[in-house]
């Protein structure tokens, strides 16, 4: 993967160009400012990567970042960087088409010798990220449990410590020869008892905001430093989860915010308005899930938070 440069002290901030707008470039844009950085945006969600890339290279930009985008926009701008010359904030490109493919990254995993889910048979789904540098060093983060399309909390409580540490052996080991340089999330399934390798995804979710919390280490911003050049700093021991974490995504009314106060944050785009997450963290589940439902009463009234919030746990 081409490189780009961040800025050293008393230099004007390069630019980055951003494949994406409103809350799918969020916090790239706050992970730019806090290196320094100036963002191009997209001009819509959808605009056509030949058309963002030579935009951006008209701009003087020094590199595309995705943003949140699926795997097949991701590759559609990765192959565009690559014809134009224009650094990719992202794995490979021969990584992400294995990504896209799907029984492509698969058979990767299983030579690496990780066991593979069963596909179509049910099991319970956790996914871990997972960054890597050009140092072929590997690091993963909390492993998330999605409940539905709109909430996620992390470390998931019903796998024993040692079985996280050992679903973090598995996505070291898959991807130690893989040359991942930047940040992918692998999901796995719990099936009769057994993890097993279902699929994996490039660049951000949108749910870095647990792993921060969790890990105290911003994804985002460790994603750009290793696009840099820049090596990963922290042990894999440093980067275990400390305390518990829960986000939802809803859509209150224009007006709506939270108070603060401790364990929440809320992330919105004030330009585009419409969806917003709001990540709620504590000691134990129970007061991060508390702390979650006070915010989700501020943001859409008692009613609708119930609704959407479910109950404390589900173990």
């Amino acid at each position: 993967m081409s490189t780009f440069t961040l800025p050293g002290a008393g230099q004007p901030p390069p630019r980055i160009a951003l494949a994406a707008v409103g809350l799918a470039g969020l916090r790239v844009r706050q992970a730019a400012a806090e290196l320094g950085l100036a963002c191009l945006g997209a001009t819509t969600p959808d605009e056509p990567a030949e058309a963002l890339v030579a935009r951006a290279l008209s701009a003087g930009c020094t590199a595309l970042h995705p943003g949140e985008a699926d795997t097949r926009r991701q590759l559609a701008l990765a192959r565009a960087c690559l014809a134009g010359g224009l650094p990719f904030v992202g794995p490979r490109l021969a990584l992400i088409e294995a990504m896209q493919d799907g029984a492509a990254a698969r058979a990767l995993l299983r030579e690496a010798g990780v066991p593979l889910a069963e596909e179509g048979v049910p099991g319970r789904q956790v996914e871990l990220a997972v960054l890597g540098d050009r140092l072929a060093r590997v690091r993963w983060l909390a492993v998330r449990e999605p409940l539905g399309s709109a909430q996620v909390r992390a470390p998931v409580t019903w796998l024993t410590p040692e079985r996280r540490a050992y679903l973090g052996q598995l996505a070291v080991q898959g991807l130690a020869g893989l040359e991942l340089i930047g940040l992918v999330t692998l999901r796995f399934a719990l099936q009769e008892n057994q993890l097993g390798f279902c699929e994996m995804r490039p660049g951000l979710t949108g749910r870095e905001s647990l792993d921060e919390v969790l890990t105290g280490l911003d994804p985002v911003v460790v994603q750009l430093r290793l696009a840099a050049g820049d090596r990963l700093r922290d042990r894999q021991a440093a980067l275990a989860p400390r305390g518990h974490a829960l986000q939802w995504r809803c859509v209150p009314e224009t007006a709506a915010g939270i108070s603060g106060g401790p364990g929440l944050r809320l992330d919105r785009a004030p330009e585009t308005g419409g969806e917003v997450r709001l990540t709620a963290w504590g000691r134990t589940p129970e007061e991060a899930w508390r702390r979650g439902r006070r915010g989700l009463e501020e943001l859409l009234g008692v009613e609708k938070a119930v609704s959407l919030m479910g109950p404390p746990s589900d173990e």
